[in-house]
C-alpha cells in the first residue's frame, strides 16, 4: 500500500493512530511515523502510569502505614520491571528490524522465542518474591507494622509478576511490528479494571471482601491477567504485521542467544537504573514512614507524567530498528532527534504545571500534614529536571532500539549509582536537606544522563550494531 492509498487529513490519521496503521515506517514523512506510533503508545503509557496512582489513591485512605506499603513494595517491583522491560527491549529491537527487513518469519520466531525467555524469568523471580517477603521489606527499611501488615501484599505483587512480564513482552512485540494500538488497548482493558476493582476489594463495597491493602494486589493481579489473555489473544490469533505458525514454536538455539546476548545486558540496564531507585528509597526510609508515604506519592504522580513521555520514545526505539532493518541509517538518527523535540516541549510543559500546582496535587491524595509537605516538595524539585527527562527518555531507548544496549547501562551504572545515590545521601543526611536532598539527587541524575546520552549519541556507533 502507497502513500497515496491513505486519507492524510487530520482527523482521517488519529483515527489511523488508534485504530492500528499497517504503514511502512520506513517510508514517507518522519513527523507522520512519529504521530502514528507515540499517539497509541503515548495512550499506552498513561495506561501503565494510571497503575503507578490508581492504588496510592485508595490506599492513602488506610494511613500513611498502607502507602508505605506499597511504595516499598513497588520499589521491588522495579527489579521485576526491569527484567521485563530486559526482555522486552531484546524483542522490541529483533522484531522491529525483521520487520525492516521485511522478514516476517523472523519476527514471529523472535517473538514466540522472547515469550519462552520471559516465562522462565518471571518463574524463578515468583518463587523469591513468595518466599523472602517479609525479609525484603525488612531490608529496605520497613517499620516492624509494616512487614507485619504487608508480607502477602508483596508476596502476591512479586508472585504474580508473570502477569508484569507478559504485558511489557507482549506490547513490546507488537510495538516493534509497529501495532502500537493494540498494545495501547491492552493496557486499557488492565486498567480500567483495576480502577473498578481496587475500591471494591480495598474496602470490601457490597459482596467483595474488605483485603484493605492486600485488596490492591488482587486487584491489580486480576486486571492485569485480564490484559494478559487479551493481549495473547491478538497475538495468537489476530491480524497483524506477522503471522505465528507452528514450525515458529520449535526451539532454535540460535534465536535464544541472539535474545539473550542484547535482553541480559538490557536486564542489566534496567537493573541498575531500577535498583537506584531502592537505594534511594533506603535514604529516604532513615526518616520515618511519613517520609517515605509522601515520597511515595511523589514519585507516583512523577511516573504518571514520565510514563506517557516513555511512549513517544518507545515510537523513537521502534523506528530507529524498523530504519536500520531497512538501511536507512540517517532515517533512524533524524526520528529520534524529532522525537527528543518533541518529548522535550511535552515534559517542559507538564513539569511547569508540576511546580505551580505541587500542593493541590498532593493534597489529591492525603490530608496530612507532613506526609502532604513530603509529597510536594518532592514533586515541585523533581520536576525542575523534566524538559531534561524527555530527552533522555528518547536517546536511551533509540540505543535500545538499536540493539546497542551496553551504551545505556554503561551511563546508567555512571549516573545512577556513581552520582545520584552518594549524592543523595550527602545532601540528605550530611547537609541536613533530609527526603529533599534525594529529590534534589534526582533532578540532577536525570539532566546528567540527557546531557551525556546526547554527547554519545552523535558518535553514531549505535548504527554499526547488527541484531
Amino acid at each position: 500500500m502507497t502513500e497515496s492509498d491513505y486519507d492524510n487529513s487530520w482527523w482521517a490519521v488519529v483515527k489511523e493512530a488508534f485504530r492500528g496503521s499497517q504503514r511502512d515506517f520506513t517510508q514517507g514523512p518522519l513527523g507522520l511515523a512519529i504521530f502514528l506510533l507515540a499517539v497509541p503508545m503515548v495512550m499506552e503509557m498513561v495506561m501503565e502510569s494510571v497503575f503507578a496512582v490508581v492504588d496510592v489513591f485508595f490506599v492513602a485512605e488506610l494511613g500513611a502505614d498502607a502507602i508505605a506499603i506499597v511504595g516499598i513494595t513497588e520499589t521491588m517491583m522495579f527489579l521485576v520491571y526491569s527484567v521485563a522491560m530486559g526482555v522486552a527491549i531484546g524483542a522490541t529491537a529483533t522484531v522491529s528490524r525483521r520487520i525492516g527487513e521485511k522478514d516476517r518469519d523472523g519476527a514471529a520466531r523472535f517473538a514466540i522465542h522472547a515469550i519462552y525467555l520471559g516465562c522462565v524469568a518471571s518463574i524463578a523471580m515468583a518463587i523469591i518474591g513468595i518466599i523472602c517477603a517479609p525479609q525484603l521489606l525488612r531490608l529496605l527499611g520497613a517499620e516492624p507494622q509494616v512487614v507485619r501488615d504487608g508480607a502477602l501484599y508483596t508476596q502476591l505483587m512479586l508472585g504474580g509478576n508473570i502477569v508484569v512480564v507478559m504485558l511489557f513482552l507482549l506490547n513490546a512485540i507488537f510495538r516493534g511490528a509497529g501495532d502500537a494500538a493494540i498494545a495501547m488497548r491492552v493496557l486499557w482493558i488492565a486498567n480500567l479494571l483495576n480502577c473498578v476493582l481496587d475500591p471494591l476489594f480495598i474496602f470490601g463495597v457490597g459482596f467483595f471482601p474488605e483485603l484493605g491493602v492486600t485488596g490492591a494486589a488482587v486487584a491489580t493481579l486480576i486486571g492485569r491477567s485480564i490484559g494478559v489473555a487479551y493481549a495473547s489473544y491478538q497475538l495468537f490469533f489476530a491480524d497483524k504485521q506477522f503471522e505465528l505458525r507452528k514450525e515458529h514454536w520449535q526451539v532454535r538455539f540460535e534465536i535464544f542467544r541472539r535474545l539473550l546476548s542484547l535482553s541480559w545486558v538490557a536486564t542489566l540496564q534496567f537493573t541498575i537504573g531500577t535498583a537506584s531507585w531502592i537505594g534511594l528509597m533506603r535514604v529516604v526510609a532513615g526518616f520515618g514512614s511519613e517520609a517515605v508515604a509522601g515520597y511515595t506519592i511523589a514519585i507516583r504522580v512523577v511516573m504518571f507524567a514520565l510514563l506517557p513521555a516513555v511512549g513517544l520514545a518507545n515510537a523513537a526505539s521502534t523506528l530507529v530498528g524498523q530504519n536500520l532493518g531497512a538501511q536507512q541509517t540517517d532515517r533512524a538518527e533524524k526520528s529520534v532527534w524529532k522525537a527528543a523535540q518533541y518529548n522535550a516541549v511535552f515534559q517542559t510543559a507538564i513539569g511547569i504545571v508540576f511546580v505551580i500546582l505541587a500542593l493541590p496535587i498532593a493534597k489529591i491524595f492525603t490530608d496530612q500534614p507532613n506526609v502532604l509537605a513530603y509529597a510536594a516538595d518532592g514533586l515541585r524539585i523533581i520536576s525542575y529536571g523534566f524538559f531534561f527527562y524527555g530527552v533522555g527518555m528518547v536517546l536511551e531507548n533509540a540505543f535500545n532500539g538499536a540493539g546497542d544496549t551496553w551504551t545505556p547501562t554503561y551511563l546508567n551504572l555512571l549516573v545512577f549509582w556513581v552520582f545520584e545515590i552518594p549524592l543523595a545521601y550527602v545532601l540528605a543526611y550530611q547537609f541536613g536537606l533530609e527526603a529533599h536532598g534525594v529529590y534534589w539527587a534526582i533532578t540532577l541524575a536525570f539532566s546528567m544522563l540527557a546531557v551525556v546520552s546526547a554527547i554519545v549519541f552523535r558518535r553514531g556507533k549505535w548504527k554499526l550494531v547488527e541484531v
